[in-house]
């Protein structure tokens, strides 16, 4: 508590109260029509303001109150730091500051009313720390709720990526893989338990992703994305994240991706490393998958999973890496890997990143388009040297 005397930069007389209130208290404060001043700078309102704040930067505050004159005003920040110090520096006689104890992150977490957000209290506390951020806020989360977004396999890469994804706010999530749960899965693809061995994965993995997060709603496909299919099942997605393990279904899934429009975002693993890109066919300078491999490999070149093995950790990068890629597309925000491939080397500890520009005589979106020469394969889990790499079961 300071004593009453005149503030040298503004002019005011600081009052001998300085008062905190909780979120709650502001809210009630509010009802009886005390005005909730927000001090943040306009990229920090950006990711989520209080329903019925009004926008004043702790700089403009003194000319605000020497103009508006209200009896009683609330000041909110971030986390209370800010408000607090302006309370201190602009009590007057005659007028009643209230700075809300831990600002806007306190207000978050009690999942109070937002300004013109469709957010209900349940999404307000789920997804608080990514509505603190200005690149996602209360407009981010609500286009994520209305996203759909296909996996094509729900192994070493689908499974880590289906959890954050789901995690995030991801409205919509289609699985389509026509596997069971094999005890060998269990090291490395993280959506599934011990007791689901045998189960379908797609079953299992929507059970999770909803236990997870209630909100998200899963659709299981329990088959094999293939040229015949994949129109029908991909159509009325925003985007793809491909972790097919064979090649038939990959080449059908790039192929299908040009014809709708589809960003496709691309990672496969192999041992102790992976590579990672996003193939997105809206984009005149964007390459496809047939950019990086006109053509499959001759059968046998590619080791299946079980021959090459898998550190477990390595889907998991790269599965995590491709989400980040999904998340930033359907924000907005951020630099896609489009026309970049991502190499990561778990065991060297080392990530490296090529130019992949487009081939003008590509035979997957060049002008000249033939479909790729595939044939029934193992199940590969990578490939070295020029070879396509693919997800592991």
């Amino acid at each position: 508590m300071r004593a009453a005397g005149t503030d040298p930069v503004n002019g005011l007389v600081a009052d001998r109260a300085c008062r905190e209130v909780s979120p709650l208290e502001a809210l009630a404060l509010m009802a009886e029509g005390v005005p909730l001043l927000d001090l943040r700078e306009p990229a920090e309102r950006a990711a989520a303001m209080a329903a019925g704040a009004l926008a004043v930067i702790a700089d403009d505050l003194p000319h605000w109150l020497r103009q508006q004159s209200p009896p009683r005003a609330l000041l909110i920040c971030a986390r209370g730091v800010r408000s607090r110090h302006a309370l201190e520096r602009l009590q007057a006689p005659g007028r009643e500051l209230y700075s809300v104890r831990g600002g806007m992150a306190a207000w978050l977490a009690a999942g109070l009313p937002l300004a013109g957000g469709p957010l209900d209290a349940d999404a307000r506390q789920r997804y608080a720390r990514q509505l603190a951020l200005p690149q996602v806020g209360t407009a981010g989360q609500a286009r994520l709720a209305q996203a759909c977004v296909a996996l094509v396999g729900v192994g070493g890469l689908g499974a880590p990526a289906a959890l954050y994804l789901a995690a995030a706010g991801v409205g919509r999530i289609t699985l389509i893989d026509p596997d069971r749960v094999e005890r060998s899965n269990l090291q490395r693809q993280v959506l599934y338990a011990d007791a689901e061995t045998g189960l379908a994965k797609v079953e299992a993995a929507a059970q999770r992703l909803t236990a997870l997060n209630p909100r998200v709603r899963v659709q299981a496909h329990a088959q094999r994305l293939d040229a015949g299919n994949a129109a029908r099942l991909l159509a009325g997605h925003d985007l793809v994240l491909d972790g097919a393990d064979n090649f038939p279904a990959r080449y059908a899934l790039a192929a299908a991706s040009i014809d709708l429009g589809l960003p496709m975002i691309y990672a496969a693993v192999e041992r102790f490393g992976g590579h990672l890109s996003v193939f997105d066919p809206r984009r005149a300078d964007s390459p496809c998958y047939r950019c990086l491999f006109p053509e499959p490999p001759v059968p046998d070149e590619v080791p299946t999973c079980a021959e090459a093995g898998v550190l477990g950790v390595t889907p998991g990068v790269l599965g995590m890496l491709q989400a980040a890629e999904a998340l930033k597309l359907l924000l907005g925000i951020g630099e896609l890997l489009v026309g970049r491939l991502l190499q990561v080397d778990v065991l060297g500890g080392r990530v490296r990143e090529a130019a992949l520009p487009r081939d003008p005589e590509c035979p997957g979106c060049g002008p000249r388009r033939r479909p790729a020469d595939t044939q029934p394969r193992q199940p590969a889990c990578s490939a070295g040297g020029s070879t396509a790499a693919a997800d592991d079961r």
